[in-house]
């Protein structure tokens, strides 16, 4: 499977960007995907995630009511719209496919990661 990040950049605070994901490959034994961000001198956080069946969402505390993850069926392709952007957001912004979604929270757990993405949200 291969992940192909695209769509960070720099915006002003309480702008927005949105973030994609395509996935490739063979994706059949793929249950999830799910969005982390890495800021400098930080570890990677979980940021956002969905189950591919019954499409269920989940959200970091920190960004629950600002961003949005979705997929697009047709595309194999997961996005993120992120938007009331602070810059405490700002970050190197990682999508990865999980096998076993019990653990989707945990980084660790994802079997494939695309490429980051920055993303900086400026004051």
């Amino acid at each position: 499977v291969q992940l192909q990040a695209s769509g960070g950049g720099l915006v002003q605070a309480g702008g927005s960007l949105r973030l994609s994901c395509a996935a490739s490959g063979r994706t059949s034994g793929i249950t999830g995907m799910g969005w982390f961000r890495q800021a400098p001198g930080k570890e990677r956080e979980f940021v956002a995630a969905i189950r591919w069946r019954g499409y269920s969402t989940t959200y970091a505390d920190s960004v629950k009511g600002r961003f949005t993850i979705s997929r697009d069926n047709l595309k194999n392709m997961v996005t993120l719209q992120m938007n009331g952007l602070k810059p405490e957001d700002t970050a190197v912004y990682y999508c990865g496919a999980i096998r076993d979604y019990s653990n989707y929270r945990r980084d660790s757990n994802y079997d494939y990661w695309g490429q980051g993405t920055q993303v900086t949200v400026s004051s």
